[in-house]
C-alpha cells in the first residue's frame, strides 16, 4: 500500500509540474472527460469543431447576432511508465469564428487514473484531473452572465473525479462529479453554478466491427458547459478515428444554440 501511495504522489508531482509549464480537454467521451488515459510516451492530437445547428443567436439574447462556431486543437501525452497508475498532460488552443472574447485561448489539463482490473478482478477504473486551466477569459462579475464567452476556454479550472466499469453486452458506464471556478461558471442570472455531475455510456459495436464506437454523455449544471451529447466514431486506422456527434446545450443564453461536432483523434507514434 505504501508503494501505491508513493506512486500516486509521484504522479501528482509530475502532473502538477507539467501543467504549470503548459497552459483544454483531456481524453474525453464526446463532451465530458473519460477514464481513458494516454499510455506512456504516446502522443495524442485532437482537432475538434462545433458547428451551430441554427445561426440565430441565443448566447447574446439578440437573434440578429449569430452564435459562433468553435474550433479546438490540442496535443496531450502520457507521462507515467506504469501499467496500473497512468497520467497524461496536455493543452488546447480554442477559438470561435469571430475571435471575440478569446483573450486567453490557451488552456491546460492533466489526469491521473487507474485502469479497470488493475489490482483485482472486477475493479472499476478511476480517474481524477483538472481541465480548462488558465487565466480568466472574461472581464469579471461586472460583465454579467451574458458577457461570458460561449465555450469559455480557460479560467474555469474544473476539477473532476470519475469511476467507470465495462459490463458484458451493455458497454462501459461512467459516473462522477466536478467543481469549478465560481466566477467563470455561472447561470444566466450571473449566480454561481460551478458544480455538478458527469455521466456517460459508451460501447464498441463488436458485433459489426471493432472500428465502430457509439457513446453518449451528460454534464449537469446551469452553466456554459451543461449539455447532453451523443455520437458515433469510426476508426479509419489503428491511430486515427473521427467522432460525429451532436450537443444539446442546457443554457443556450450562455452556450448558444446546439452544435454538430466533428472530432478527429490521432495517436502517435
Amino acid at each position: 500500500m505504501n508503494k501505491v501511495v508513493r506512486i500516486i504522489s509521484l504522479a501528482m508531482m509530475l502532473v502538477a509540474t507539467a501543467a504549470g509549464m503548459a497552459l483544454a480537454t483531456p481524453s474525453t467521451q464526446i463532451w465530458i472527460p473519460s477514464t481513458d488515459i494516454q499510455p506512456f510516451a504516446v502522443g495524442h492530437l485532437n482537432i475538434d469543431s462545433y458547428f451551430r445547428a441554427s445561426a440565430k443567436g441565443k448566447s447574446t439574447g439578440d437573434p440578429a447576432v449569430r452564435d459562433t462556431n468553435v474550433w479546438d486543437i490540442g496535443p496531450e501525452v502520457g507521462i507515467l511508465p506504469f501499467e496500473k497508475i497512468q497520467a497524461e498532460v496536455g493543452f488546447d488552443y480554442l477559438v470561435n469564428s469571430t475571435n471575440q472574447n478569446d483573450n486567453h485561448p490557451l488552456s491546460g489539463n492533466f489526469k491521473v487514473g487507474i485502469p479497470e482490473d488493475a489490482f483485482f478482478k472486477y475493479m472499476p477504473a478511476f480517474a481524477v484531473g483538472m481541465y480548462n486551466l488558465g487565466p480568466s477569459n472574461y472581464d469579471g462579475p461586472s460583465a454579467g452572465a451574458a458577457g461570458r464567452a460561449a465555450f469559455t476556454s480557460s479560467g474555469q479550472n474544473i476539477v473532476y473525479g470519475l469511476v467507470a466499469r465495462t459490463f458484458p453486452y451493455v458497454g462501459r458506464i461512467s459516473a462522477g462529479g466536478y467543481h469549478g471556478s465560481q466566477r467563470a461558471l455561472v447561470d444566466p442570472s450571473g449566480h454561481s453554478a460551478n458544480e455538478g455531475a458527469m455521466v456517460s455510456w459508451d460501447r464498441t459495436i463488436t458485433e459489426l466491427t471493432d472500428k465502430l464506437w457509439v457513446g453518449a454523455d451528460y454534464m449537469s449544471g446551469n452553466n456554459v458547459n451543461g449539455a447532453v451529447s451523443f455520437g458515433a466514431s469510426w476508426a479509419f486506422s489503428k491511430n486515427v478515428s473521427v467522432i460525429f456527434g451532436y450537443d444539446i446545450w442546457k443554457e443556450k443564453q450562455l452556450a448558444g444554440n446546439n452544435t454538430f461536432t466533428v472530432q478527429v483523434d490521432i495517436n502517435f507514434p
